[in-house]
């Protein structure tokens, strides 16, 4: 099972990105991850759509199409979803055959807070309604007070938070067989 992990922020010590990097070592057998780098999705407008694709929309578009499942791991921003992945979500979601419709979805968050991206999370899944996508709908993966839960290299120590980020990948890949 190939599965695409997009991160939701792009800072270089994104404790989310760190939780995606833990999601690749963490898979079960017979899953990979790649991680996707959303950084050159210009700001979507529906003129540039219009007169074609930019190059690196057209290029996610096509990773995403050819993954079996993707994995989101995302901060909150002011209690919603951060600009970056909204703006990817987007251009996702636009045609031609936009590439999430029917795609099943795991959805996990990192954040400095006790809240551990909740408020986020339930946004998200809206726009994944919208867009058609099957969601992993339990376990919920809030990673609250994340500063901890990961050493100076970025690699995750918190054994708890290990636990949930393995059981999501085992019900998207169960999800994956149930919708095919």
């Amino acid at each position: 099972m190939n599965v695409l992990g997009i991160c939701g922020s792009l800072r270089q010590a994104s404790t989310n990105a760190m939780a995606l990097r833990a999601a690749q070592k963490l898979a079960p057998a017979g899953m990979k991850i790649d991680i996707a780098d959303i950084s050159r999705i210009p700001l979507y407008n529906d003129d540039v759509r219009a007169a074609g694709e930019p190059a690196a929309v057209a290029a996610l578009k096509a990773k995403v199409r050819a993954a079996d499942a993707l994995l989101i791991a995302t901060p909150e921003y002011n209690f919603s979803i951060p600009g970056v992945l909204k703006n990817t979500l987007d251009w996702l979601s636009r045609p031609p055959e936009p590439p999430v419709d029917g795609k099943v979805v795991a959805i996990m968050g990192a954040s400095p807070g006790p809240v551990g991206t909740a408020r986020m999370q339930y946004d998200l899944r809206k726009v994944l309604v919208f867009m058609n996508a099957f969601t992993v709908n339990k376990p919920e993966v809030f990673i609250s007070f994340a500063q901890n839960k990961f050493n100076a290299q970025g690699e995750l120590t918190d054994e708890a938070t290990a636990k949930f980020i393995g059981d999501l990948l085992v019900s998207l890949q169960a999800l994956k067989k149930r919708v095919g």
